[in-house]
């Protein structure tokens, strides 16, 4: 398939996006505004379908359309938008790890509170319902 002129419903397919997602990214100014057929339809060129592609792999790395927003925008004032990426993905990064050690302080305190319960149904202590729940730490 050619990328000289695109419909859109063809841009969706070679770069794995949506229609939907395509007139988003329009909206929101990561591709210029789309040139139209005499019929009014939208068409793409090889470079709104670049940077398409780069969106959607952007976004599949984490990053928000707000932060592709600011790379692209940078790339075009011809800066190297690299340095940004990288800050980005750091910040993604300890992010993502933060949020690891809270699932992990989750999971002990879970594990934790399975055990208690374990324990006093071997015991025999009694509860209202459950000692898991009951028992449990607020």
């Amino acid at each position: 398939m050619s990328t000289s002129s695109l419909t859109i419903g063809q841009a969706a397919d070679l770069t794995g996006l949506t229609p939907k997602a395509i007139r988003l990214y329009e909206a929101r100014g990561l591709i210029g505004p789309a040139s139209r057929t005499s019929g009014g339809y939208r068409t793409y060129g090889p470079e709104e379908i670049a940077v398409l592609r780069f969106v959607r792999q952007a976004k599949s790395i984490g990053l928000r359309l707000e932060e592709i927003g600011q790379i692209i925008d940078l790339q075009r004032s011809e800066g190297r938008p690299c340095g940004m990426v990288v800050e980005l993905l750091d910040r993604r990064l300890a992010g993502i790890d933060r949020a690891i050690a809270d699932l992990c302080a989750v999971r002990a305190t879970l594990s934790n509170a399975r055990d208690q319960a374990e324990q006093a149904m071997r015991s025999g202590r009694e509860a209202v319902v459950c000692t898991v729940i009951e028992s449990a730490a607020p």
